[in-house]
């Protein structure tokens, strides 16, 4: 049995030093409008970590797709590129992915 199952796309951000807290919400603004206008997205939240555990990575964004296929329709799509290079890239200098099926 070969079922789809919804998958799971975690990111963590490292902000670039001088990122400013306004630089940081439009990002998080702009991540979190993706599940507006990207199909497959199931649901998506992002917000700002307090926990003094996160080596640096003060953004998490957490992305739930319908399918793996979502997940690599996601990630070309003009939308998700232009927030990515108009929002993250200016501001961000690390990020860990982690995608799982749940």
């Amino acid at each position: 049995m070969n079922e789809e199952r919804q998958v799971e796309h975690i990111v963590l951000f490292r902000p670039k030093p001088g990122a400013t807290r306004e630089q940081l919400t439009a990002m998080r603004d702009g991540l979190l409008a993706l599940r507006e206008t990207i199909s497959g997205i199931v649901a998506a939240s992002c917000g700002f970590n307090f926990s003094e555990r996160a080596q640096g990575h003060e953004v998490g964004f957490v992305v739930r797709f319908t399918d793996r296929a979502a997940l690599e329709g996601y990630l070309p799509h003009p939308e998700h590129r232009r927030v990515v290079e108009q929002l993250v890239h200016p501001v961000v200098d690390g990020v860990i992915v982690v995608d799982y099926e749940v």
